[in-house]
């Protein structure tokens, strides 16, 4: 293999879109201002179960400007429901199995029962207010205190790929064996997605053909299941998306509005623009369910765990067993020969639950965390040391070895850096004035998902030595443009200026949604492999051509920096890309690359690992708690990009922050929905209750996961952060509060 020096791969550089996005030239999907544009507001259902028995849209119709009203009565039926598959499978994937509007049912609180189409917003939105639903209520079940009696074991959940029950030894025996338990239940309220832009699609027809502006994750997700649910082939769709406003999952799933807004606009016969509002993403997207946990585990008087039992019950859509899978990670991280994990559900009238920022990890290693940090005091152990006793080498579940691990390295770096040898374990023992002050830490870890089919890039090489490499994945805030032109320089061997990454566009080549922090290592090896294909291409060209000095040369001598192709061992013998393209008249060369995940991985466990630490302050008569500091340490794989990584994983310790003090939504079970609808009522960390943030990153070698190493920063950095923050208020207080969020009324 020909091989270039590097260059930009590990270097903190700046984000290449930046100037875009702070200087309003940067185009979200909502921006998109197309000739002849009419705008759709949705009705959604305003009870929690029941049956359209009326729909009134006289008024409405009567309103200046509108075009249209569509409504279960006359909304063209889906020409099939595409089953529930997360979006990396590059398959379609909608966010749940039940499309609106194609009969009478209300099965949740916000359903769309109508769209109203008119030539402004505002007079969209004027007319849906005069839109009469009658519904017959029936009754909900909208709260896990409501649906205990229905309680249900499914045989899988996550869309069938994680069985209902895992189990690993004989958790029994092993608890017999126990020296010490812990035994903890644990409750969560639910949580709802808002990134700051709101989910909006724009659809246009030309003739037969399709085209969305999209707020996704994934453009090819996008595209096969709105081709599905309208029975066109994906050729006739094409999907762009070049900026994304945040996602954090909920535009990693397809849900209705964006085939709601090609319906309405093939029935206007002019674009449609479908933005949803705040309050109606609390009903449109999904949200991270209200679930409760109970943890076990046994253990020696040395520390070393014999069993642990994890039950995880929440509710789900009467349509689909979804469950976030909280019991992964929690059953993987530490060794424990004797494992039982079970999914409880209960069939409720809220929409499917979906992704939301480490699905699953967040809330399992929340359980896990503090019962660890509980049987650490019980057995007078640091928290670290019995972590570190219990480290495994190997996954547990399957015995296979890590493809990588730098677990050990993160909570010993972490807690150095955090000043952790400073700690007092004694529970309101550190006081700064009237606050109590603790220190707590946490284990992360976070699964390194691939997908199971091809992904692929496109490179290309202009004569004047510029080059371009394309790839359709949207760019949603992680900064995989700006990484992307790393990687790509690098591997062509030219200056990160001279190279230029293209995405966002189902008519460039396919890749999976970049969901479950695997962005970057899948774009990221097709990119490389594209890049490399590419040079390793011109390479080949330039050998065979009499006219170049390198003519005749075994190719693997042949390397390149600056844009030149050079012996390795005269570095004097060569020419550019450039001259090579200008003496053959070729204008521009290109070449593809496709990676998939090669068969070996199946043999290997695969984590990025991390290690948390927290230090809060706790007004002693108040209950006011104040987050001081936050260190992370993690290890996840090859580094592409320290700046970019660093911040990903900074916003994932703060959205901790809010997961352990802030952020809960509720139902009104009398009514049906969600208590808050607005981030005037859902509380979110704003900058004046961010911490200081440490983030260390421990490179560590993988030579499994694909062809950089790289395994992923986008999820890891939240989990354990809250586990952290509630192991702190322990430590300042003395109290256990075992839920989230962690209010003042928990600790007065």
């Amino acid at each position: 293999m020909t091989t270039t020096a590097p260059m930009a791969i590990g270097q903190p550089t700046d984000r290449v879109d930046g100037r875009h996005k702070v200087s309003g030239t940067a185009h979200y999907s909502a921006d998109y201002v197309l000739d002849n544009m009419s705008y759709a507001f949705l009705v959604g259902a305003r009870v929690a179960s029941g049956r359209i028995t009326a729909i009134d849209t006289s008024e409405a119709l009567d309103c200046d400007g509108v075009l249209a009203v569509l409504t279960h009565e006359n909304l063209p039926r889906t020409a099939a429901q595409p089953p529930l598959i997360p979006s990396l499978a590059g398959m379609p994937a909608p966010g749940q199995t039940f499309f609106p509007m194609q009969d009478d049912a209300v099965h949740y609180t916000g359903q769309p029962v109508a769209v109203v189409v008119a030539d402004t917003l505002e007079r969209a939105q004027h007319a849906a207010a005069l839109v009469r639903v009658t519904i017959d209520r029936t009754p909900s079940v909208t709260t896990l205190d409501e649906g205990r009696d229905q309680v249900y074991e499914p045989e899988a959940i996550f869309a069938g790929f994680i069985p209902g029950r895992n189990q690993r030894g004989d958790f029994r025996a092993g608890l017999a064996r126990a020296e010490v338990q812990i035994d903890a239940a644990f409750t969560y309220a639910a949580n709802n997605h808002n990134p700051i832009e709101p989910s909006a699609t724009t659809a246009v027809w030309d003739g037969d053909e399709l085209t969305l502006y999209d707020a996704t994750q994934g453009v090819a997700a996008t595209q096969l299941t709105v081709a599905a649910l309208l029975g066109l082939t994906p050729s006739k769709v094409r999907v762009v998306s070049h900026f994304v406003g945040g996602s954090f999952g909920c535009k990693a799933m397809i849900w209705a509005h964006p085939a709601l807004s090609a319906l309405a606009a093939r029935h206007v016969g002019r674009p449609v623009k479908l933005a949803l509002t705040r309050e109606q993403m609390f009903t449109s997207v999904g949200h991270r369910e209200e679930q409760e946990q109970r943890i076990t585990l046994g253990a020696t008087h040395e520390g070393r765990l014999t069993a642990l039992r994890h039950h995880k019950l929440s509710p789900t859509s009467p349509f689909d067993d979804w469950a976030e899978p909280s019991l992964g990670v929690a059953s993987q991280i530490y060794a424990c020969p004797n494992y039982e994990g079970v999914y409880e559900l209960i069939r409720a009238n809220i929409m499917t639950p979906t992704f939301m920022r480490a699905p699953g990890e967040a809330s399992g290693m929340f359980a896990l965390e503090c019962a660890m940090d509980e049987l650490a005091q019980q057995l007078g152990l640091d928290p670290v040391e019995l972590r570190l006793r219990n480290h495994t080498d190997v996954d547990p579940n399957t015995g296979n070895p890590w493809s990588s691990d730098g677990f050990q390295e993160c909570l010993r770096r972490g807690a150095e850096r955090f000043g952790w040898q400073r700690r007092n374990p004694e529970p309101r023992s550190h006081r700064d004035g009237n606050w109590l002050i603790g220190y707590g830490m946490a284990a992360a870890g976070y699964p390194v998902y691939g997908p199971n089919n091809p992904q692929r890039a496109r490179a290309r090489i202009y004569a004047d030595g510029s080059a371009v490499v394309q790839a359709a994945t949207p760019d949603f805030g992680t900064g995989v443009a700006t990484v992307m032109t790393q990687v790509a320089a690098d591997a062509l061997g030219i200056p990160i200026e001279r190279c230029r990454f293209e995405g966002g566009d189902t008519m460039l080549p396919t890749i999976a949604a970049a969901v479950g922090s695997s962005g970057a290592g899948m774009i990221s090896a097709a990119v490389h492999t594209a890049a490399g294909n590419l040079r390793d291409q011109l390479i080949a060209q330039a050998v065979a051509d009499a006219q170049s000095p390198l003519h005749g040369a075994d190719p693997a001598s042949v390397t390149v920096r600056g844009g030149r192709m050079m012996l390795r061992d005269r570095p004097d013998t060569g020419e550019s890309y450039s001259e090579l393209l200008h003496r053959n008249f070729l204008p521009d060369t290109e070449a593809m690359g496709t990676w998939s995940p090669a068969p070996q991985t199946a043999n290997y466990g695969m984590m990025t690992f991390g290690a948390q630490f927290a230090e809060v302050a706790v007004d002693a008569e108040l209950g006011v708690v104040r987050v001081r500091r936050m260190v992370g340490a993690f290890a996840p794989g090859r580094v592409l990009n320290p700046k970019t990584a660093r911040s990903q994983l900074m916003g994932g310790m703060i959205w901790g922050l809010g997961q352990a003090l802030l952020e809960a939504n509720y139902m009104d079970p009398v009514r049906g929905r969600w208590v808050a609808s607005s981030l005037g009522d859902y509380l979110i960390p704003v900058n004046a209750d961010a911490p200081e943030v440490d983030v260390e990153l421990i490179e560590v070698e993988d030579k499994i996961v694909n062809p950089l190493g790289v395994k992923g920063v986008g999820e890891v950095g939240q989990v354990g952060a809250a586990a952290a923050i509630a192991n702190a208020i322990h430590h300042a207080t003395g109290r256990r509060v075992r839920k989230t969020p962690i209010t003042i009324e928990d600790l007065l």
